[in-house]
C-alpha cells in the first residue's frame, strides 16, 4: 500500500513538471528517500497498533479476572449463608429430639402410674364386691326375704304401677277423642302456626337513599331544580332534600316507583353525569330491572309452593306484592305464609292440598293494583283470577276471605282462617316467645334436678327432653325408673298442650390403645 502511494507519488511530479534527464536522477533518489521513511512510519505505527492491542486484550483478561473473582466471592458468602442455616436447623432438630425423648419419659412414667392405678382400683372393686355380698347377706337376713323374692316384690309393684300409669293413660286418649270440632280445629291451626315460621318484614312509604357528600344534593337538584324535577317527573316520587346529612329522602305511596327511583338515584350517584336526558334512560333502565325482578319474585312464589299453569300476568302481580305493604306486614310474604298454613291444614282435613296453597297464595291479588283499581281488594283479585282463567273454587276463596260473599265451601273458610292467623301472628309473636321459652328452662330444669344428671335438652318445641345420665352413677334399669319419675314431675308442676316424651340417654364408652 505504501509503494502505490509512493509510486503515485512520482508520477504525479512527473506528469506536473518538466524534468531533464539530469535531475532525474535526483528525483528518484529523493523519491527512493521518502519510501523508505513513509516505510519506517508505517512500520513504528504497527507497532503502536500492535502494543496497544496488546494492553486492551491484557484489560479485558485482568477484568474478566476481577468479575470471576466477584463472582467466587459471592458463592462462597452464599454458601456460608446456606451453611449457617444448616447448622440452625441441625440445632433446632437436636432440640426437637431433646423434646421427644422428654415426652417420652414422662409417657413412660404416666403409663407405669396407670397400671399402678389400674392395680389399685381392682383391688378396691374385689374388696367392694366382698362388702356388696356381705351387705347382701345381711339385709336378706333383716328382711327375712332372699335377694331373688326382693326382685320379683319389686317387679311385681313396678308392672301393677305401670298398668295403673296405662289405664290413666287410656282413659285421657278417650276423652281426647270425645272432643269437639271445635277443639280439632284448633289444634289444625296450632299445628300449622307450629310448622311454618314466616319472615316478617316491615316496610314503610318511605325511602332513604346515602349520598357520598353533601355536595351531591346540589348535584341531584340541578340548575334551577332541572335534574330533582325531571327525576320527579320520571319516577312519580317525591324527593326529599332537607337538612338530613348525606342523605336524600324518596317519598311515595307506590312501593314498585319508590323503588325504582331508588335503584335509579343510586345509578346516577355512582355514575355521576346527572343531567335530564340521563335521568331518563337510567330510570327505563331501573324500570325493566324492577320489572324483572317482580317477575322472577312470581315465578319463584310458585315453584316454591309447587303451585303450576299460573297464567304469566298473575305471576307478574304475586311478584307485585313483594312491594306491597299491609298494617307494616308484607304482602309477598304474608301471601306465601297463608298458603303455607292452607296447605298443612288441608292435609289435615283430607282435602287437595295444592288448590288450598293456590287459593292461599292468590287471596291477596287484589292488592297489587287495587290503588289504580277502585273497589275492594277481595273483589279486584276475584275479577282478575277469573280474567286469567283460575278455578271458579278459587275465584271464591278470593271474594270470600273478607266477607265480601259468604264462604260456602271448606277451601274458603281454610283462606278466611290462615289469613286471620298471618295477620295476627306478628303482634302475639312476643308474648309467644317468651312462653315458649318458659316452658323449655322449666323442662331442662326439672331434668336436671335429678342426681346423676350431666345435661338436658328440650327439642321438638318441647314435646321431647333428652336427659343425659352418668354411667357411673346411674344403672340400665335406674334409668328407667328416671325416666318415669322425671315424667311425674312434669305432670306435676307444668301445664303443657299434648304429651311430652322423656328421654333417658346413658352411655358406657370402653377406650383403649393397641402399642
Amino acid at each position: 500500500m505504501l509503494v502505490i502511494t509512493v509510486l503515485a507519488a512520482v508520477a504525479a511530479y512527473f506528469a506536473g513538471s518538466r524534468v531533464n534527464k539530469k535531475d532525474s536522477g535526483l528525483i528518484v533518489k529523493q523519491s527512493e528517500e521518502l519510501a523508505a521513511k513513509m516505510i519506517d512510519d508505517a512500520r513504528r505505527e504497527a507497532e503502536t497498533i500492535t502494543k496497544e492491542a496488546d494492553l486492551k486484550a491484557r484489560a479485558e483478561i485482568i477484568e474478566a479476572k476481577a468479575g470471576h473473582d466477584r463472582e467466587i466471592t459471592e458463592k462462597k458468602k452464599d454458601l456460608q449463608i446456606l451453611e449457617k442455616r444448616l447448622q440452625q436447623k441441625e440445632e433446632n432438630l437436636d432440640k426437637k429430639f431433646g423434646l421427644i425423648e422428654q415426652k417420652e419419659l414422662d409417657m413412660l412414667k404416666k403409663e407405669q402410674s396407670f397400671v399402678a392405678r389400674e392395680q389399685n382400683l381392682a383391688a378396691k372393686s374385689e374388696e367392694l364386691s366382698r362388702a356388696s355380698d356381705v351387705q347382701q347377706a345381711k339385709l336378706e337376713e333383716i328382711s327375712g326375704m332372699s335377694a331373688s323374692e326382693a326382685k320379683k316384690e319389686l317387679m311385681t309393684s313396678m308392672e301393677d304401677e305401670a298398668k295403673h300409669d296405662a289405664a290413666k293413660r287410656i282413659k285421657a286418649i278417650e276423652e281426647e277423642a270425645r272432643e269437639t270440632a271445635d277443639k280439632k280445629a284448633k289444634e289444625i291451626i296450632s299445628l300449622a302456626v307450629q310448622r311454618y315460621a314466616g319472615e316478617y318484614v316491615a316496610e314503610k312509604t318511605v325511602s332513604v337513599v346515602p349520598l357520598p357528600s353533601d355536595e351531591m344534593k346540589g348535584r341531584i337538584i340541578g340548575r334551577e331544580g332541572r335534574n330533582i324535577r325531571a327525576l320527579e317527573a320520571a319516577t312519580g316520587i317525591d324527593l326529599i332534600i332537607d337538612d338530613t346529612p348525606e342523605a336524600v329522602i324518596l317519598s311515595g305511596f307506590n312501593p314498585v316507583r319508590r323503588e325504582v327511583a331508588r335503584m335509579s338515584l343510586e345509578k346516577l350517584i355512582g355514575d355521576g353525569r346527572i343531567h335530564p336526558g340521563r335521568i331518563e334512560e337510567v330510570v327505563a333502565k331501573a324500570t325493566e330491572e324492577v320489572d324483572l325482578g317482580i317477575k322472577e319474585a312470581g315465578e319463584r312464589a310458585a315453584f316454591d309452593l309447587g303451585v303450576h299453569g299460573i297464567h304469566p300476568e298473575i305471576i307478574k302481580l304475586i311478584g307485585r306484592l313483594k312491594y306491597r305493604t299491609s298494617y307494616t306486614q308484607n304482602i309477598y310474604q304474608h301471601s306465601l305464609e297463608v298458603a303455607f298454613i292452607c296447605g298443612i291444614m288441608a292435609a289435615e282435613l283430607g282435602i287437595n292440598v295444592k288448590q288450598a296453597k293456590r287459593a292461599g297464595l292468590l287471596h291477596d291479588l287484589g292488592k297489587a293494583v287495587d290503588h289504580e283499581v277502585e273497589g275492594s281488594h277481595a273483589v279486584i283479585g276475584a275479577d282478575l283470577a277469573r280474567k286469567y282463567g283460575e278455578s271458579a273454587k278459587i275465584v271464591h276463596a278470593i271474594m270470600a276471605h273478607h266477607e265480601d260473599e259468604k264462604p260456602n265451601s271448606v277451601l274458603a273458610v281454610l283462606v278466611q282462617a290462615a289469613d286471620a292467623l298471618s295477620g295476627a301472628r306478628p303482634g302475639a309473636r312476643r308474648e309467644m316467645m317468651e312462653t315458649y321459652v318458659k316452658r323449655l328452662d322449666d323442662l331442662e330444669r326439672i331434668a336436671t334436678s335429678f342426681g346423676g344428671v350431666t345435661n338436658s335438652f328440650a327439642i321438638q318445641a318441647g314435646r321431647e327432653i333428652r336427659v343425659m345420665v352418668s354411667s357411673d352413677h346411674v344403672t340400665d334399669e335406674q334409668s328407667l325408673i328416671m325416666a318415669r319419675d322425671i315424667a311425674k314431675k312434669i305432670e306435676a308442676e307444668m301445664t303443657y298442650p299434648g304429651q311430652i316424651k322423656v328421654n333417658v340417654i346413658r352411655e358406657t364408652r370402653a377406650v383403649e390403645y393397641a402399642r
